[in-house]
């Protein structure tokens, strides 16, 4: 498979592979868009929980959401069955929101046979797939996957610092407008607004088609006129790290590779008074 979407008609039809995890990577809190909430708890069958805000998240970081570190992945990954050859496949629960972060992560890690469910659970529901009320339980036997950190795939501000004078490198911001040029207070304390100085903004719900990402020929076109011939690296920013990966993955579908995730993001930028901000439109 050469996109890192999957269809929920492909994954209908292999939810029986033996080779198969299926995880579910919903995040209790939404940010930046309405959220999708549900009368009761539904869930595709066969899917364990991918927690990004407890397992796989570095709890000891001031910033929300930080990447964990390679051991602390390789000990919940273990405790999901996950091979080194695993097919593994993510969702959520709003269509496309948390996914794209759980699957960078499993990528950044070093597992090659990583997906998102295109549409997520919303498309799943809309046609009328089989679901299941609870979560399923981790296997007993761990599976032996061996986190290893890919240092490239992931920056800090310093790097982001290092870039801005740097014509080989585009950064692009997922949060919206408002909040981008400074016009809406930051959900988070103690956080300023506006925008690292001489990035892109593209609020993330613009590659979307709800609930699924628009084609690779319209992905194509948006990233043509955000990144201009001959920049090599992509950098992505969003508030904390999480739906910068939704531009990310948007990015991967329309034929980038050099493609690198901000991981504090405007969390971490904004609340450092020694880095500059920008306003301006």
């Amino acid at each position: 498979m050469n996109s890192p979407l999957v269809t929920t008609q492909w994954l209908a039809e292999n939810l029986g592979r033996a080779d198969l995890i299926l995880l579910d990577a919903s995040m209790a809190k939404v940010i930046g868009r309405e959220p999708i909430e549900y009368d009761q708890p539904v869930f595709i069958p066969s899917a364990m929980p991918f927690d990004l805000e407890q397992d796989f998240c570095d709890l000891s970081s001031p910033l929300p959401h930080a990447f964990p570190c390679a051991e602390q992945f390789t000990s919940a990954a273990r405790k999901l069955g996950i091979e080194a050859d695993s097919l593994v496949v993510i969702y959520d629960n709003q269509g496309i929101y948390s996914a794209p972060r759980a699957w960078w992560m499993l990528k950044s890690m070093g597992l090659e046979r990583a997906f998102v469910l295109d549409g997520g659970l919303p498309k799943w529901l809309e046609e009328g797939r089989e679901t299941a009320s609870s979560l399923a339980q981790a296997t007993a036997e761990e599976g032996s996957i061996c986190g290893e950190f890919a240092a490239d795939t992931v920056c800090d501000s310093r790097h982001v610092l290092a870039s801005l004078e740097s014509d080989l490198i585009t950064l692009v911001d997922a949060r919206s407008a408002e909040r981008f040029y400074g016009r809406a207070a930051e959900p988070r304390a103690g956080v300023r607004s506006g925008h690292i100085p001489g990035s892109q903004n593209l609020p993330f719900a613009q590659v979307l088609d709800d609930p699924v990402f628009k084609s690779k020929e319209e992905l194509k076109a948006i990233f043509a006129d955000l990144v201009p011939p001959g920049r090599k690296q992509i950098l992505f920013s969003c508030g904390s790290g999480v739906t910068a990966c939704i531009l990310l993955m948007a990015a991967v579908i329309a034929g980038y590779s050099d493609t690198v995730l901000y991981d504090g993001s405007w969390a971490d930028w904004g609340s450092q008074p020694s880095l500059p901000v920008a306003t301006s439109e």
